[in-house]
């Protein structure tokens, strides 16, 4: 696939799939989405792990402080500590990407 070919799915167009599919008003399919996406964030912001069956798992690592390369001058440089977030498809999710089903 191309990078013309690939297409990024809005959070309008999110809340308008959900607007068809549940029968909610367009504004209420909305509020809906945004209140499961604020959901799933204070979950991973406290460092709670996410798992939504049959579609995957979202988890927080925390990434000690190691030492760096600059690739410029080739310098080392100390990357600070963090806090990364990883996403681990499920099963069927990738089947399904993979045309599968």
């Amino acid at each position: 696939m191309s990078k013309e070919e690939i297409k990024n799915v809005t959070r309008a167009e999110l809340a308008e799939a959900v607007y068809h599919e549940v029968g909610l008003s367009l504004n209420e399919s909305s509020k809906l989405l945004d209140q499961v996406l604020e959901e799933i964030s204070k979950a991973l912001e406290k460092g709670d792990a996410v798992k939504l069956s049959s579609f995957g798992s979202f988890a927080v690592r925390s990434k000690k402080m190691r030492m760096g390369r600059n690739p410029k001058t080739g310098e080392d440089v100390p990357i600070s500590p963090r806090r990364i977030l990883s996403f681990h498809p499920s099963h069927i999710l990738k089947q399904q990407v993979d045309g599968k089903k």
